[in-house]
């Protein structure tokens, strides 16, 4: 199966030409680290591709990515996986790494095989143009999460933790998400920090605690929980923030904005 950009002329520039030169120009110089994780936004890249940027243009690109995102769209399973094809945006396309797919939904039945939740998602999407701006031949393996639960989101970490455990190669695991959504820049900043916090800690019950009791409107905390649960397994110590702004900085309008984080986790 390929799935076809869904968002491509809306959350990027709808041409090749056109997205080569917007991801560049959000890409850092800065010296290349071996990470287990991490934390990127999802907003059109006019607001949180900074953000991105810098958080790709600081890790090795390993061999396989999983993506795990929040399913905005309602469609699908509540964890929903894909395990085979090839996903395109107008810069290329990378492939499926199918057999750590299958890994992971040996791992555990809350884990579906389900296209359905992927083709009008954007989370995912827009990681692709960084990812391809540094390789064109690395794998990936597509998860979006609905349910998000703390139980939930341990028995999907934990899956993920034995398959990449079980994996010879180099895999980093990515957890799509925003931050706060439509706060004024003041008391965004004030929740985000509380959330990132934790995630610095590299505590995903922290993590999950603190948005669901703090009314965070993190998107992802579904993915982040996830990838933290799995990261923490897999013997992570440190994580770091790369990058922190809201939509305000970009679009100038502080009063209503959304937050977007980028962390490093190794």
């Amino acid at each position: 199966m390929i799935r076809r950009p869904a968002v491509a002329g809306q959350f990027y520039q709808g041409s090749s030409a056109g997205l080569l030169k917007e991801v560049q120009r959000y890409i850092e110089s800065a010296a290349k680290e071996k990470v287990m994780g991490i934390i990127s936004p999802h907003a059109g890249l006019m607001y949180s591709g900074s953000v991105a940027g810098a958080v790709y243009s600081r890790i090795e690109i390993p061999h396989t990515f999983i993506l795990i995102g929040p399913n905005h769209t309602g469609l699908g399973k509540p964890v929903s996986i894909m395990s085979d094809g090839e996903w395109e945006v107008p810069t290329g396309a990378l492939k499926i790494d199918k057999e750590l797919a299958k890994r992971i939904m040996q791992g555990s039945s809350l884990i579906q095989e389900d296209s359905a939740a992927h083709l009008m998602e954007h989370s995912l999407e827009v990681q692709l143009p960084f990812i391809l701006h540094f390789s064109s031949e690395v794998l990936i393996v597509p998860v979006t999460m609905m349910a998000y639960s703390l139980d939930v989101c341990r028995a999907v970490g934990l899956a993920l933790a034995d398959a990449v455990q079980d994996t010879k190669y180099s895999v980093t695991i990515v957890a799509s998400s925003d931050m706060s959504h439509y706060e004024p820049d003041s008391a965004a900043r004030a929740k985000d920090k509380k959330a990132i916090n934790e995630i610095l800690d590299i505590d995903p019950e922290g993590l999950h605690k603190t948005v669901t009791m703090g009314n965070i409107s993190m998107c992802g905390i579904a993915p982040a929980t996830a990838m933290l649960f799995a990261v923490k397994k897999l013997g992570a110590k440190k994580a770091s923030l790369v990058k922190y702004m809201t939509s305000g900085d970009a679009g100038g309008d502080y009063s209503s904005v959304v937050g977007y984080a980028g962390i490093v986790i190794k």
